[in-house]
């Protein structure tokens, strides 16, 4: 018997290529490869800001692939494109600032056991038990943004605070929810999200110095590294 698996969703496509960019980034960031350095400095200029406002990284937020019809998909519609590249610039810029001067990967697929969506990654800045409410409500003021710009700029204080404690994201995940916002109905779907995403994280019988004890670490990288002066 032959199993016909589901059609991608633009989404979905959306997802797996912010996230297979951002892993050939990242692995060459850690590793002190010039292009992926250099890549990462421009990447984070264009964090919070509009896609037209910086055409220097149009052939870094590159589209092309959702241009590809696989067999069997209808092609895009040129609003389904626009919220792709929309989701796609937000996504690879923020991840930028997140990874800056980091020794550990900042962006990690997220899975049932050990979460790194949105919602779970702004938990674990919490204290074990408790709920600080300052941060709580960074989350919820991104969740009323009233468009992807305002949106944008509210993650990137989060994503701020993700960073200096080595919080890693799934942006993948975030890049598929970034472009679902942009869809009608879609903030709510999103907030949604991350309310179960927020409530998913479960404080380790154990607790662990973070990702990078497991098997993220690279060495630790001063805040100002001159790697990232730019």
């Amino acid at each position: 018997m032959t199993t016909v698996s589901a059609p991608s969703t633009v989404r979905s496509r959306v997802a797996d290529l912010a996230s297979t960019r951002i892993t050939g980034w990242q692995e060459g960031y850690l590793k002190d490869r010039p292009g992926d350095v250099a890549a990462l400095a421009r990447l984070r200029r264009g964090a919070g800001r509009e896609p037209s406002a910086l055409p220097d990284l149009w052939t870094l937020v590159d589209t092309g692939p959702l241009h590809i019809r696989p067999e069997g998909v209808r092609p895009l519609g040129e609003a389904e494109l626009v919220r792709a590249e929309n989701a796609l610039h937000a996504a690879l810029t923020l991840w930028a600032v997140h990874q800056q001067s980091r020794g550990a990967r900042m962006h990690r697929p997220h899975t049932p056991q050990r979460p790194a969506g949105l919602g779970a990654a702004v938990r674990r800045l919490m204290p074990p038990n408790d709920i600080d409410e300052a941060v709580r409500k960074r989350l919820v003021r991104a969740g009323t943004a009233a468009d992807l710009t305002s949106l944008s700029q509210r993650l990137r204080e989060l994503v701020v605070l993700l960073r200096r404690q080595d919080v890693p994201l799934d942006y993948g995940l975030l890049a598929g929810q970034l472009y679902t916002w942009q869809t009608p109905g879609g903030g709510d779907i999103v907030r949604r999200e991350w309310g179960r995403s927020f409530h998913s994280w479960q404080q380790p019988a154990e607790q662990a110095s973070g990702d990078s004890a497991a098997t993220d670490t690279h060495p630790a990288r001063p805040l100002d590294s001159d790697k990232d002066a730019s």
